[in-house]
């Protein structure tokens, strides 16, 4: 009979410890709604309180003016984080690199080349026309 009272008061023990009330956590700025601006993580406290602490948005990649693409090679940083980097993080090592994508340097370099192509042909033509 004893240990039936014994083994009860453990399985009753262990169900009040299951049932133990969690600890309610309210924000710790004025703003009250879960917005990108309001991004959090529970923490606990040397002192056993559950807080939570303020995340800072994180900066995205640099995005190429003219495709939109994000650009490769480049690592995203606040302008704080920036000025501690090194030049090789910051951009790419080609023209106009770190600014503009990759397809929008080789769409650049055709063009370029097509537009020297057609000043030779008109040039030629011009010749031709010229020597009749």
């Amino acid at each position: 009979l004893c240990t039936i009272v014994r083994s009860l008061n453990e399985v009753n023990q262990a169900s009040l410890r299951d049932l133990t009330m969690v600890q309610r956590i309210t924000y710790r700025r004025r703003l009250s709604y879960n917005t990108r601006s309001n991004r959090v993580k529970k923490v606990r406290t040397p002192g056993g309180k559950l807080v939570f602490q303020y995340l800072k948005k994180r900066p995205t990649v640099p995005k190429c003016p003219v495709t939109g693409l994000k650009i490769k090679g480049v690592k995203p940083a606040t302008n704080q984080e920036k000025s501690r980097m090194s030049k090789r993080l910051k951009t790419v090592t080609r023209a106009y690199g770190g600014v503009l994508s990759h397809k929008a340097v080789r769409d650049k370099i055709v063009r370029a080349f097509l537009i020297e192509e057609q000043k030779i042909v008109m040039k030629m033509l011009i010749a031709k026309g010229k020597k009749e």
